[in-house]
């Protein structure tokens, strides 16, 4: 290897963040063409990750890696939500894991995860959702999160909540997300009445101000619910439940034991 490349690699190599994945076609747009990458492979400086992404040798992966290279390298409109932004947050341990288990990433319609990252074998299993729950172009709840060399694209609560209750009863059980719901005593509920305006589904809507009133929070009083459109007819959040007149769907039954808490 000649010196020019030799320092081309150090100089990358340098301002790397620890423990991220760099995609092959970012390298290339930087100045690295695919055969000095495949070069640097050879010469054990890097190594593959998937096909089109590749790693530090001795460097320890973690998948927020490769989320910081999907959002920060190819732009993609992918980020970590629902449960898993909660849990980061420090809002969901008390709550049992079940078949909801995992990480959860939430994408645009049509928008696919790179195949590298969905054929490297992460520590994970990876989730990943696509959704038009809110429109493609709001940024709306989403925060930057810092891990120390590198930071993350993740849902505030007030988004990531509303994502969860978008897998209800699927991904995500009735009294998981209650549980959650209990613990979320600090949403800002300004932040939570412009996205419960933007968000496009009916169901999910009329399942957060269900929990949220239930909850008995501070913050529930101050949403507007006249500038929420709640659209029209029943819809089934569980089999055989108990149907909540006030917002038309079906929750479970409420136990003798909880009536009287």
């Amino acid at each position: 290897m000649d010196q020019s490349n030799k320092t081309k690699i150090n100089q990358l190599l340098t301002n790397w963040p620890n423990g991220t994945v760099s995609a092959c076609s970012w390298l290339h747009q930087k100045g690295f063409g695919y055969d000095l990458i495949n070069l640097y492979r050879k010469s054990n400086w890097l190594y593959s990750v998937g096909r089109g992404a590749v790693g530090r040798v001795g460097d320890q992966l973690d998948w927020t890696g490769g989320l910081y290279a999907i959002q920060e390298q190819l732009n993609l409109p992918i980020h970590l939500g629902g449960r898993t932004a909660l849990e980061m947050r420090g809002y969901a341990h008390f709550v049992p894991l079940g078949k909801g288990r995992g990480v959860y990433l939430f994408g645009a319609p049509r928008t696919r995860l790179p195949s590298w990252f969905r054929e490297y074998s992460w520590d994970v299993k990876v989730r990943y959702i696509t959704t038009n729950l809110f429109p493609k172009e709001t940024t709306l709840g989403l925060t930057k999160e810092d891990l120390g060399a590198y930071s993350v694209t993740i849902s505030a609560p007030e988004r990531a909540i509303m994502e969860t209750l978008r897998l209800v009863p699927e991904q995500q059980s009735f009294e998981g997300a209650k549980l959650l719901f209990e613990g979320l005593t600090t949403l800002r509920p300004n932040l939570v009445q412009s996205l419960l305006e933007q968000c496009g589904s009916i169901k999910v809507k009329r399942l957060f101000m269900h929990l949220a009133e239930k909850s008995n929070h501070a913050w529930v009083a101050k949403v507007d619910q006249s500038q929420l459109d709640f659209g029209k007819g029943k819809r089934m959040i569980v089999r055989d439940g108990h149907l909540d007149s006030k917002y038309q769907i079906t929750v479970p039954a409420v136990s003798k034991a909880e009536e009287g808490s």
